[in-house]
């Protein structure tokens, strides 16, 4: 596997700062969006609204139709559910949504940065990426990944001092 070129370094520490700061804002907005669905999808029927009738922030319900059951908003091919919001107002739910998925894209363009630039095979891409769809999975990565590229430029950055003092000496 080819290791990544000292020119790099610096390359390298900027995309793990941004990497870093993608990781947790995506596990943040996931764990909202977690929380959204939880709270739209499940016999609870509620969404969160600003402004509108209700005041500045608020819950509104949600209107299951009549094919809905709690369980057919989850399992394949069911999705003939039509759910109808109550609120009105700027439907918060809704911006968590549509906020994770666009940030979503910016945590790939970070992981494939932090992936490309330390040259780690495809695999790992795919791992990183995952950090984005499974809860709490980004706050783990973005401290692994952190820890080892860290510890690989500190590790890189120490033999490449040592080196020419050792070729000086014969």
């Amino acid at each position: 596997m080819p290791e990544p070129k000292v020119a790099s370094f610096p390359a390298i520490r900027g995309a793990l700062k941004f990497y870093q700061i993608a990781s947790i804002i995506t596990g943040v907005m996931l764990l909202l969006l977690l929380a959204e669905m939880v709270l739209k999808y499940t016999p609870i029927h509620l969404e969160l609204f600003a402004g509108g009738s209700g005041g500045p922030l608020w819950f509104a319900g949600v209107l299951a139709g009549p094919d809905c059951q709690w369980w057919s908003l989850f399992a394949p091919w069911t999705n003939s559910c039509e759910m109808t919001s109550l609120g009105d107002g700027v439907n918060l739910s809704l911006f968590i949504l549509v906020a994770h998925g666009w940030f979503y894209v910016v945590y790939l363009f970070a992981c494939f940065r932090v992936w490309s630039l330390m040259r780690w095979p495809f695999p790992r891409f795919i791992l990183l990426a995952l950090g984005g769809i499974v809860p709490l999975l980004s706050f783990f990565m973005e401290a692994i990944v952190a820890r080892e590229v860290k510890t690989y430029l500190s590790t890189r950055e120490a033999a490449e001092a040592s080196a020419p003092a050792t070729e000086g000496v014969r």
